[in-house]
């Protein structure tokens, strides 16, 4: 059988008696009248007793004050052990902490605000490579394309346009056709110039979203470009975590989400601790009587500290 097992869960006589000891010691270590009645003791190990007090310090609604004495085998003196202050079974607690990658939503980024991009973020893949297998996150690569099959399998086959009636052959509507131009009408110049001012206003870089961000749209990852002559000044952003997440951007535009606006800068450093190895310093064991004066060095209350 194991020490541990054969200690006695009873508290120690002496140890239990010492409240005004433990009492003294909370006191000493919290701020004047906050320690409150006596809470109750409880055993930790052979002549080992800690104390429980009231906190009465706001904000601290339930917390205790622990003391805990002791004293070795067959003496008589109980000693102090630590002072501490614990939360209770109803004390107000903290929420659980949670890191921020797992509190970030969508819509939380705010202007001035950068997001790192994790290295192996499934959500990127290199713009060019050396080999001819595609990525893993490649929309060429075979696990996307099954994924592809498995979400189109519940969808009802064949489009609206391809479930038009064909043209007559000859008409300008089939030679329309041949050539990709199946749409009857389309924006106009002036529908472009209104769509795009309406775009560079809502998302462009004179926003405060864009004047904090560390790059633009146009070096991003997450931009997903688009075609025709609005693909030359817009695109459309694919970042969940941006505010612009699946609207039309301008390439001007940009936020703290950038893909390339992972490096953070790292916290300064202090500087090494200067040690003087040169000289002895008393250092008083107990406060002296008098606060203005400093026991000599020949001292009983005093000890030498230094290294040779």
């Amino acid at each position: 059988m194991s020490a541990a097992t054969t200690r006695s869960r009873t508290p120690d006589r002496l140890c239990a008696e010492a409240v005004d000891l433990a009492r003294s010691a909370a006191e000493e270590a919290a701020a004047p009248g906050v320690v409150g009645e006596h809470a109750g003791l409880v055993s930790e190990g052979d002549r080992v007793v800690t104390h429980f007090f009231e906190c009465k310090e706001p904000g601290y609604r339930g917390w205790r004050w622990a003391a805990t004495v002791a004293r070795a085998s067959r003496a008589k003196i109980v000693t102090l052990d630590e002072v501490v202050l614990l939360p209770g079974p109803d004390s107000l607690l903290a929420p659980e902490w949670v890191p921020w990658s797992e509190r970030l939503r969508p819509g939380d980024l705010g202007p001035g605000d950068l997001l790192p991009t994790d290295q192996e973020d499934l959500r990127l893949e290199p713009g060019y490579t050396g080999e001819e297998e595609p990525p893993p996150n490649s929309i060429l690569s075979e696990d996307i394309a099954e994924l592809a099959e498995a979400e189109d399998a519940d969808v009802t086959p064949g489009t609206p346009v391809a479930q038009q009636t064909v043209p007559a052959r000859g008409t300008i509507a089939a030679i329309a056709e041949e050539l990709g131009l199946r749409r009857a009408r389309v924006l106009s110049r002036y529908g472009l110039h209104v769509a795009a001012d309406r775009w560079e206003e809502a998302f462009g870089p004179k926003t405060p979203m864009a004047q904090a961000a560390p790059a633009t749209c146009g070096t991003c990852g997450f931009l997903t470009p688009i075609g025709g002559s609005l693909g030359q000044a817009f695109g459309i952003c694919a970042n969940e975590f941006s505010p612009a997440d699946g609207h039309v951007v301008s390439l001007g535009y940009g936020c703290g989400a950038h893909s390339e606006a992972a490096v953070m800068p790292k916290p300064p450093q202090p500087p090494a601790p200067v040690i003087d190895e040169t000289r002895v310093d008393p250092f008083p064991l107990r406060p002296s009587s008098d606060s203005g004066s400093v026991p000599a060095a020949g001292d009983d209350e005093t000890a030498e500290l230094g290294h040779s």
